[in-house]
């Protein structure tokens, strides 16, 4: 049984994609652990309450400094045992000492067909503002492995979403979350639970 650790920020909607889709069956051999948030009044805290999944914040605010922060959050994956650590709207970059110490076991879900507006400073809204700025046609949705840059990891699953003529920044998030995100870390955390994936030369394959 794959055991996950997500991180949130937020108000952790697609933490809850993740926890339907164990409830629903579409998630097998996996269960979340934890959820963990830098931000001690997420809506994801909440969302884990109510399913009965053990949620705690660990937040830079609280440590003298940010390796001690490392450390604890570290300390608390370790603790818990995860498998998998899946970034689900964490705004807070992994360190060095997680990435390391979890290698191809972070996953991450970016709002753009990476590697089209990725990258330090493209996040949350800023992402689909900078889609509507550049007059994209085609936008979506990235799951990748986590590695020591931003955006970088190996990509394992994306989906394009149409831009409309009178999308807002608002709109296209909205629709880029029900139309990709909600849809692919599921997905990538069904593969994963089910070793259904390799990573060879910093490409993902997937297998049967």
């Amino acid at each position: 049984m794959l055991k996950i650790g997500v991180l949130v920020s937020g108000g952790g909607t697609n933490l809850q994609a993740i926890i339907d889709a164990i409830e629903n069956g579409n998630i097998t051999n996996a269960r979340i652990q934890a959820v963990i948030s830098n931000n001690r009044n997420a809506y994801a805290l909440e969302r884990a309450k109510k399913h009965g999944i053990s949620g705690s914040c660990i937040s830079p605010k609280e440590y003298a400094s940010r390796e001690e922060f490392h450390q604890a959050l570290l300390g608390k994956l370790q603790e818990e045992e995860i498998d998998l650590i899946v970034l689900a709207g964490y705004l807070v970059a992994i360190p060095p000492v997680i990435v390391d110490a979890f290698q191809n076991r972070i996953i991450n879900i970016h709002p753009s067909l990476i590697p089209s507006f990725c990258g330090t400073g493209y996040y949350g809204l800023k992402v689909h503002e900078g889609v509507l700025e550049r007059g994209v046609k085609v936008t979506g949705a990235t799951v990748h492995f986590v590695d020591a840059g931003t955006d970088t990891g190996p990509i394992i699953l994306q989906k394009a979403v149409e831009v409309l003529p009178e999308d807002t920044p608002e709109t296209l998030q909205r629709r880029v979350m029900e139309q990709a995100e909600w849809i692919l870390l599921p997905r990538a955390i069904q593969l994963i639970a089910n070793d259904k994936i390799k990573v060879e030369n910093n490409k993902v394959h997937i297998c049967g």
